[in-house]
């Protein structure tokens, strides 16, 4: 009666699988994967109970699943009952006994080399094993199969991986912190967290804004406080895409960070600062991931090259023949992916897919039929990047640079009107005085391009940019301007003179409104008299200092 009391199986509260009773703690704490029966499971007996052989452990290990039902699955225990089964529960000393401690025994239905091990060192063989799989595989995407498992061959983000990177500190000290990954894509942010996955002792939930939602994340975060308090184990949860959940949907992590249940991890391609809560960025630190240079796409491309000119040797879909690649493709690819390592990989994957049966040659020509560029694509984010670029090359008189950053934006899809809406203000802010044809010439660029549209009207806005540039500049009226804002915002609303008011009716005259103003026709010299406020009258905002020669 008391064997069966003490070896009865339950379900364990996470993973659901069968174990006994008195074991589910240690269950736990090797991450449900397998029990270890050491000296901490044995309870304290006689000495001659403690000096049996270790043959009788392992007989008794083998036959505990005897005394489970295998035709009834057994009731998931509450978690006030899961909770329960965490206290201390010694077995019976009649139940197991060993003589030694030093090589533990597995109770579980796992083979004990694939529980046993060393946490690390068991990660570290399965994702080889995974690697070699995702390669031999090519059913994958290769953009898939290329992705790194490891810190030391991911490419790029130098700074942050790098030798002395402060995230790559912190991943391989497993003390990471909660952040935000910030950058275009293909920078590497879902392969780093993935690489994080491998590498750390907590558990890891990977979510994405695109398919799931807050209920979605609820649960997870729920999961989360229970593998907490059961097992005192952290989970990371990634968070892919993580600016497609609105302002007020993004609330739903903050109390959960602010009391550490869960390590947050996002990848967002937007700026923070203008997608994310200002709450949720108080509580996460965030990695900017720059475009990788030319050089690292390139080493990329020559990786995808070789695997992918492989598979077409595994297939003998060549006979005999190998695929050569012509010089300078892969520069030539690498150059045109604008920092993004999933666009090579997927220019390689079609490039090499659409060679004709026969064709050992992989040139420029191939790789530009394959690639057929119709349009540059930009963030949003870069849409102020390139605004700001034109604004600047035609305050600085180049109109080369100009008419390239015009280019850009007209190239990628921005609106014409929206781009001639920003010439018109440029014509006031950074002409302005110097030249008082610019502003009547770009509100008629306006006007055109409202009323063509593209693709006609690029030309017209090239030639006001064009005009901008060249033309003189003086910037005297914005500076005033900006002059009177500041002492409007900045002092009190001063009442206006006496002597400067409207008087239509009699009352108004008799009370002084508009006495003793001098009406400046009836004088042939100048007139003095007071227009400002009494108390800022002798404040200046127009200074006549502010002007370029015509460059």
């Amino acid at each position: 009666m008391s064997e069966n009391r003490t070896t009865s199986l339950v379900a364990c509260p996470v993973c659901d699988k069968k174990v006994p009773e008195w074991y589910v703690s240690d269950h736990l704490d090797h991450e449900c994967k397998g029990i270890a029966a050491t000296d901490k499971h044995i309870s304290t007996g006689s000495k001659q109970q403690q000096s049996s052989s270790l043959s009788s452990l392992e007989s008794k290990a083998k036959y505990l699943s005897l005394f489970a039902s295998p035709t009834k699955k057994p009731r998931k225990p509450s978690t006030a009952a899961a909770t329960s089964m965490l206290v201390a529960k010694k077995p019976r000393s009649d139940s197991i006994t060993s003589t030694t401690a030093t090589d533990p025994i597995v109770i579980d239905d796992h083979p004990p080399s694939t529980v046993i091990p060393e946490l690390r060192k068991e990660k570290a063989s399965s994702t080889l094993s995974d690697t070699d799989k995702k390669l031999r595989n090519p059913r994958l995407p290769l953009a898939e199969r290329l992705r790194p498992p490891t810190l030391d061959q991911f490419v790029g983000q130098t700074a942050l991986v790098g030798p002395q990177g402060v995230l790559r500190i912190l991943i391989e000290s497993d003390r990471l912190c909660s952040c935000i990954f910030w950058g275009g894509p293909g920078l590497g942010k879902t392969t780093l967290a993935r690489i994080i996955a491998r590498r750390t002792n907590a558990s890891f939930r990977e979510m994405s804004a695109v398919a799931q939602n807050i209920a979605d994340v609820k649960k997870v975060i729920e999961e989360a406080g229970n593998l907490s308090r059961l097992a005192n184990k952290r989970t990371i949860l990634f968070m892919d895409e993580i600016h497609r959940f609105t302002k007020a949907q993004q609330d739903v992590f903050l109390p959960y960070l602010e009391r550490g249940q869960i390590i947050l991890i996002g990848a967002t391609t937007e700026n923070p600062s203008f997608k994310l809560n200002a709450a949720l960025l108080s509580r996460c630190r965030v990695f900017k991931l720059e475009p990788l240079s030319v050089s690292q796409v390139e080493s990329i491309v020559e990786r995808a090259l070789a695997l992918k000119i492989n598979d077409l040797v595994q297939n003998q879909q060549r006979g005999e023949k190998r695929v050569e690649v012509q010089q300078g493709v892969t520069k030539y690819i690498a150059g045109i992916s604008d920092g993004d390592a999933r666009v090579a990989i997927n220019i390689v994957d079609v490039a090499v897919d659409s060679l004709a049966p026969g064709d050992p040659l992989l040139d420029l020509d191939c790789v530009r039929r394959a690639l057929q560029r119709t349009h540059v694509v930009y963030s949003a984010e870069e849409h102020y990047d390139l605004i700001s670029a034109l604004h600047k090359s035609v305050r600085g008189s180049n109109p080369d640079a100009a008419l390239y950053w015009l280019g850009r934006m007209l190239q990628g899809g921005d609106d014409p009107v929206y781009v001639a809406r920003r010439l018109v203000r440029m014509a006031s802010e950074d002409i302005g005085l110097a030249d008082n044809h610019a502003l009547p010439m770009a509100v008629s660029a306006m006007h055109a391009c409202q009323a063509i549209g593209m693709p006609e009207c690029d030309t017209i806005l090239a030639h006001c940019v064009v005009y901008l540039a060249r033309a003189p500049k003086s910037v005297e009226s914005y500076m005033a301007f900006k002059s009177v804002k500041s002492v409007v915002e900045e002092q009190q609303p001063w009442p206006v003179p006496l002597h400067l008011r409207n008087a239509p009716t009699r009352l108004m005259q008799d009370l002084g409104y508009g006495h003793g103003y001098k009406y400046n026709p009836d004088y042939d010299e100048p007139v003095e008299q007071s227009y400002l406020p009494e108390a800022i009258s002798s404040h200046t905002f127009f200074e006549e200092r502010y002007r370029t020669k015509k460059q």
